[in-house]
């Protein structure tokens, strides 16, 4: 293991999503990464098969770790409450909020990531291009510098991640990386509730710094 690279824990949230697991979740499990890493699957209380698909992905792979949220009131938030469980379980130096429905276009993509954690950085924004497996990453120094696209894309009851069309001037992007010790301030701009004025300015915001950066 190279102690000079970053480590990763990659954390995502599935429910009733098996025949995803088994079609996508091998490409983050088998990513060719010298200073290894592991995979956080949180499963919200899914009725399909999950739970049987997980066990034995953990069989083959032993980096895969999973962990189970029970069904909670209905004014829980589900979802950020999922990923907080990850970042509680993660035990390296970084954290990436992904999805199941998104693999890695490659088993670079680590070592990809990797190459923008060096100095100051303490956020990353990635956004992969379907068509030709490109992935491009966005940095932040810190958390703050990301709050206005973070809570456009993961506001509440948006599909803030879906679009075909100029995806990194929108802020559609397709996973979170972030200091592990950050992990839970980032959390805090999930699900959040934002619509008129506020969408508004963020929008604008948003594309007016992804224009320039």
């Amino acid at each position: 293991m190279d102690s000079t690279l970053s480590t990763f824990s990659i954390i995502m949230s599935v429910c009733d999503d098996a025949s995803l697991i088994e079609e996508n979740l091998p490409a983050f499990l088998e990513q060719e990464y010298e200073a290894g890493y592991e995979v956080i699957v949180v499963d919200e209380s899914s009725t399909d098969n999950t739970a049987d698909v997980l066990k034995l992905q953990k069989n083959e792979h032993p980096n895969l770790y999973t962990t189970f949220l029970p069904r909670p009131n209905r004014l829980v938030n589900r979802p950020r409450l999922a990923l907080t469980l990850g970042v509680k379980a993660a035990k390296n130096d970084w954290v990436v909020f992904t999805d199941i429905s998104t693999p890695p276009p490659s088993s670079q993509w680590l070592a990809e990531l990797s190459a923008s954690t060096a100095g100051s950085v303490a956020l990353i924004l990635g956004y992969v291009n379907r068509k030709t497996g490109v992935v491009r990453l966005q940095t932040f120094e810190t958390v703050d510098d990301a709050r206005r696209l973070i809570s456009k894309t993961e506001r509440r009851k948006a599909n803030g991640h879906k679009g075909r069309w100029l995806r990194y001037l929108r802020g559609k992007y397709d996973f979170v990386a972030v200091h592990r010790a950050d992990g839970h301030e980032a959390l805090k701009l999930f699900e959040r509730d934002i619509r008129g004025s506020s969408l508004l300015a963020c929008n604008v915001g948003t594309l007016m710094h992804n224009l320039f950066h």
